[in-house]
């Protein structure tokens, strides 16, 4: 166990922000699933911005790599132009 007050309070905010990042990647995992799972285009078109949105901003925020999010936005950007 940790034995100065910093490292005690460094653990706390660690566990804090692990627990903020996880909700926000795993909201943005069921978006993006609920995107795939769109068979009619025009839907998944206006679905596509927010998901869009929504990994920019975590890419930002660093909760996931900006690569990661490059790579999951052509992915749906291919499967919504692969549709209909």
């Amino acid at each position: 166990m940790a034995n100065h007050k910093s490292a005690i309070k460094r653990i706390r905010q660690n566990a804090k922000r692990n627990l903020h990042n996880r909700y926000y990647a795993k909201t943005m995992r069921n978006a993006l699933r609920k995107l795939r799972a769109t068979t009619d285009k025009a839907e998944a078109q206006a679905q596509f911005p927010k998901v869009q949105k929504m990994l920019d901003k975590l890419a930002k925020q660093n909760i996931i790599h900006w690569k990661k999010a490059a790579n999951l936005k052509s992915g749906a950007a291919k499967y919504i132009a692969k549709l209909g």
